[in-house]
Formats: structure tokens, C-alpha cells, sequence
């Protein structure tokens, strides 16, 4: 008897494809091997390419739009201070793990952003970092928490601080976090049944956050040479020998995808959303603080103000609109007229040196099937994500060169990475071009033989080929195929 098809998709949290595929490609003899036996390309990730909502997405195949989720934060109403929380009780579309549950197939989910609280699935769970501390229900069944202790002693979650001066405490927190990560990946992977396994590493993206101006001479905060110039690349490499000893556990019949949710780039340095809006007018406050400070409501002359705005990696712009905010100023027939103005004055902004910077701004109903819940009115890239947004007010500055949360080296890439490794067939080691975030899912549910649903957004996906397709193509290809007399 055949053995029975599995699925094992191994997440890297802002795994970037050029370091990977280019930079770095003879340092990572793993992930080389992957791609020279397989297929892989640049994974363009979701608009905004954040950790939240980018997983969900990838996972449900549902743009941020139809869940609802515009980042970690999300306006809850259109009052001015009540905002929620993206956690896992905030999605309410299927991913993955819960159509297969349903057919019967086992799972095993390690570290998935957007998992806690934990809910149950039919196999284990090990929540994400969101989880508060260990000291809180992370898993499913509850009582995995013992076995998890018995297997790696006090599990990591996440590390305390990557925005933090101390980077050889932070180099510490990061192995240690991951060595324990992986070890206890092995354990389930020895000792759990499973269909489709999947496990989520954030040291990626904590080293990155960390470590990014010691290796790149362009970022403006480049020292040159440094202790911690290999810092990232070792830390690949690592990553590289652990993603190996997770290999040799598979058989014959898994077909393994490495993913990440974004990529990374340097960040250049911060742009003082809200200043930028008092001084275009658009934020009128009762009185401006002398140094800066996070813009709360109380602070804001609504009766005044048309705009203001949210820092982050990217920027969310909101309008103060009559009859939809509480003390709403712009008529709602001027609606469209003042958004588009914001949106060509935020493209045209140049940098401190009047140099053109590319930001891109979106209107969510543009890029979005629908949109739930609150979404934000634009949507910025600020200098095409290497500049970040800087929500404060306060100090007359707008362009800074430290962030408001602490140092951060990097900002998020739209384009994150995808190696789809299928031991059964030889996929050309050849580059796939054209992939989205939003098919990932249908091509976990194609792989194990379960019908895609007619609402996610992903293609179909020809494993053999990397060509991809809508679920209505597949059902006429299916029925030409019918037609000829080969179904």
C-alpha cells in the first residue's frame, strides 16, 4: 500500500528571497538543495505586508479585507479611542487546518501567528507569540503544556525585547527561542499523527528587526566593520541546519513548502505621520506638546480636524467624516474629493532632503474584494516601506531618524519567498513567478486531495508545472477534460 499524502509547511517570519535565493544561496545548503530539486519564486505578500494580518491570509486565502484585519490594531467602531486586538478570536474565516479537520486529517500547528486564544483543532496546537506567557492556556489540549515542559523545560514564545540596545542578550533570546522551537518541532514530529504539519519562526524577523544596519552599507546607520556584521547570516545558516534535521523526519510521501509572510529591507528612518498632517492642515490639536508624544483623542480639536493618522511599518490614515465619526467635519459628498487629495499629497512627499521617496498610498476598497469591520481610509507605504510611520506629535520634526518604539533596523518587503519540494516529482529546480500569499491555502488542500472552496480568493495550483488557476478554471478544465472523455 501507498504511504498516505502529507503536507509540512515550514514558516520563516520575513525570510527574504534575496538573501535566500541570491545573497546567501551557497551558505544555505538546505534550503539550495530544496530549490535545485524543486520550485521556488517570490511569494508577493498581502497589502499591508504585516505579520497580522499576512499569515491569516495566506492561510484562509482571504485578502485583509473579507477577515476584517487591517494590522494588529483595527479601529473596533468609529467612536475615536476604541480600538481591539487581532487575536485569533477576531478571524472568523476558515484556514486551513479547520477544513481538514473536518475531513478527518490530523494537524499539528507550532507558533502560528493569529492561534491564540487557542481554539480546538483536530490534532495539537501551540499558540503564537500573542500568547501572553507560558503561564497561559498556548496549547491545545491544555495539557500539552506538560509534555512541552518535559520536551524543551521553559518554552519561549518570543523573545522579551527585540527593540533593544542589548543585542547580545537579544542574539541569545533569538537561539535559544529557535533551538527550542525546533526541538520541539522534531518531538511532535516523531510522536504525533498528522496530515499536514506547519510550524512559524519568528527569529527571522527579531534578528532582522535587530541586526539589519550591521550588514547592509547602505542603511543610513551602517558602522561598518562590527562584531555583529554576520550576525543575520549566521543566524540563517543556523536556521539552514535546523530546517535539515526536521527534513530527515519526513517520508517520501511529504510534500514540504518553506514560506514566509514578507520579506525585509532597511528602513531609512521614521516620518512623523501626524506632524505631517498638522502641518497640511489636516490635524488641528487643542494644544501641540512641546515634546513628542503618542496622539491620544482628548488631544485632538475634532471640530477642526478632517485627518489623522496611526504609526506602525505602515501608515493608516483616517477621515473625520459627518454622520460617520462623532464629531465627523468633511461632508460625506466631498468624501471621495478629500481622500484623493490626501492620497496625491502623500505620494508626492518627498524626503528631508526634498529627494522623491516612491510612497504608495491605497484606498482599501481598490485593493479588497469588500471590507469589514473598520478599515482605514488609505493605507501607506511611506517612502515604498523604507521609511516607517511614526504616529507621535509633538517636537515640530517630521522626519526622524529613531523609532518611537525603539531601535529597529528594518521594515517589511512586499515580496516574501515560497520552495515547494516534492520528493515523488523533480520541479525543474527552476524559479516559479507570479504567486500570491492568498494560494497557498488552496494548494495544502489540493496536495491532500480536498476540494478548495469556491470563496478563497488563492488559484489552483498545478504541482507539476507551478502554473496556477481560479477554482472556475479548474472546474472548466475539469469539464473539458469530461468532455474529451479522460474523466
Amino acid at each position: 500500500m501507498s504511504k498516505q499524502r502529507k503536507v509540512l509547511v515550514i514558516g520563516l517570519d520575513s525570510a527574504d528571497p534575496r538573501l535566500v535565493f541570491e545573497q546567501w544561496r551557497e551558505d544555505l545548503p538546505v534550503l539550495a538543495q530544496l530549490q535545485e530539486q524543486g520550485a521556488y519564486g517570490e511569494l508577493e505578500s498581502c497589502i499591508p505586508c504585516i505579520t497580522v494580518p499576512a499569515w491569516t491570509c495566506m492561510l484562509s486565502s482571504k485578502d485583509p479585507g473579507r477577515l476584517g484585519c487591517y494590522g494588529f490594531r483595527n479601529r473596533a467602531d468609529y467612536s475615536y479611542e476604541k480600538l481591539s486586538l487581532a487575536t485569533n478570536a477576531a478571524v472568523r474565516e476558515d484556514r486551513v487546518w479547520d477544513i481538514l479537520g473536518r475531513q478527518g486529517k490530523s494537524v499539528v500547528l507550532v507558533g502560528i501567528p493569529q492561534t491564540y486564544p487557542v481554539r480546538p483543532v483536530n490534532g495539537c496546537l501551540v499558540a503564537s507569540f500573542l500568547a501572553p506567557s507560558i503561564d497561559s492556556d498556548y496549547t491545545y489540549p491544555r495539557e500539552l503544556k506538560g509534555e512541552i515542559a518535559a520536551v524543551v523545560g521553559e518554552y519561549q514564545l518570543d523573545v522579551r525585547n527585540f527593540r533593544t540596545e542589548d543585542k547580545d542578550g537579544l542574539l541569545r533570546q533569538i537561539y535559544e527561542m529557535t533551538e527550542k522551537r525546533f526541538r520541539l518541532v522534531r518531538h511532535f514530529l516523531k510522536t504525533k499523527p498528522w496530515d499536514f504539519f506547519m510550524f512559524v519562526e519568528m527569529g527571522v524577523d527579531r534578528i532582522q528587526h535587530g541586526f539589519w544596519k550591521y550588514m547592509d552599507p547602505e542603511h543610513p546607520k551602517y558602522p561598518g566593520e562590527s562584531p555583529y556584521r554576520n550576525a543575520i547570516r549566521d543566524y540563517y545558516r543556523y536556521l539552514d541546519r535546523e530546517i535539515g534535521t526536521v527534513l530527515e523526519l519526513v517520508d517520501e510521501e511529504t510534500l514540504v513548502l518553506v514560506v514566509s509572510d514578507h520579506g525585509a529591507k532597511r528602513m531609512e528612518g521614521g516620518i512623523c505621520i501626524n506632524e505631517w498632517l498638522q502641518r497640511e492642515g489636516y490635524l488641528v490639536l487643542k494644544q501641540t506638546p512641546e515634546e513628542a508624544r503618542r496622539l491620544e483623542p482628548e488631544m485632538v480639536d475634532w471640530a477642526r480636524t478632517r485627518a489623522w493618522g496611526d504609526g506602525g511599518y505602515y501608515a493608516r490614515i483616517f477621515l473625520n467624516v459627518r454622520g460617520r465619526e462623532p464629531q465627523g467635519v468633511i461632508d460625506p459628498a466631498d468624501y471621495e474629493r478629500c481622500r484623493d487629495e490626501l492620497k496625491a499629497r502623500l505620494e508626492a512627499l518627498t524626503g528631508p532632503q526634498g529627494q522623491p521617496i516612491g510612497t504608495r498610498a491605497f484606498k482599501p476598497q481598490e485593493i479588497y474584494t469588500e471590507c469589514r469591520n473598520v478599515p482605514p481610509d488609505l493605507i501607506v507605504y511611506l517612502g515604498d516601506l523604507y521609511w516607517r510611520s511614526v504616529g507621535t506629535v509633538g517636537g515640530g520634526q517630521i522626519y526622524v531618524s529613531e523609532n518611537d518604539t525603539g531601535p529597529d533596523d528594518a521594515n517589511h518587503a512586499q515580496q516574501g519567498l515560497l520552495i515547494v519540494y516534492d520528493p515523488r516529482r523533480y520541479l525543474g529546480g527552476q524559479p516559479w513567478t507570479g504567486w500570491n500569499l492568498l494560494d497557498i491555502a488552496p494548494l495544502v488542500l489540493h496536495a491532500l486531495g480536498v476540494e478548495v472552496p469556491a470563496d478563497m480568493q488563492g488559484r489552483r495550483v498545478s504541482e507539476a508545472t507551478g502554473e496556477v488557476y481560479t477554482v472556475e478554471e479548474e472546474r472548466k478544465i475539469q469539464q473539458r477534460l469530461a468532455d474529451l472523455g479522460y474523466l
